[in-house]
């Protein structure tokens, strides 16, 4: 069995200069960007870009008509509220009218009756 080799410094050199001819290999296999198939896709990202502004404004938009919606609806309840209040009071009164009114035919009822004595 063969033991393990240690790269030289000529070794270690020649496999950098083989990286660096790699990566400036595969800068040079890009395309530019007056490629068709790069402007392609570069209109491909702003038609996404688009859609999703598009979407996101349609959501934005129900989301307001539905902030709307509740308002009004709170508005709505907070006014049937206030009406309620406003019938029970009059109800109130009106009890309490009919009470004392009650209340003083049977007083005028017994200081009638005390008179005729």
């Amino acid at each position: 069995m063969s033991g393990f080799k240690e790269p030289n410094f000529a070794d270690r050199q020649k496999a950098a200069m083989q990286a660096r001819q790699d990566i400036l290999n595969k800068f040079r296999a890009k395309p530019g960007l007056d490629d068709p198939e790069v402007k392609r896709r570069q209109a491909e990202r702003e038609a996404q870009a688009a859609a999703r502004a598009k979407a996101r404004e349609a959501k934005e938009a129900a989301k307001a008509e539905q902030k709307r919606i509740e308002a009004e609806a709170a508005a709505a309840e907070a006014a049937r509220i206030a009406r309620e209040k406003e019938e029970e009071a009059a109800r109130q009164v009106a009890l309490e009218a009919e009470q004392k009114a009650k209340r003083d035919a049977r007083y005028a009822a017994r200081k009638g009756k005390g008179k005729k004595k």
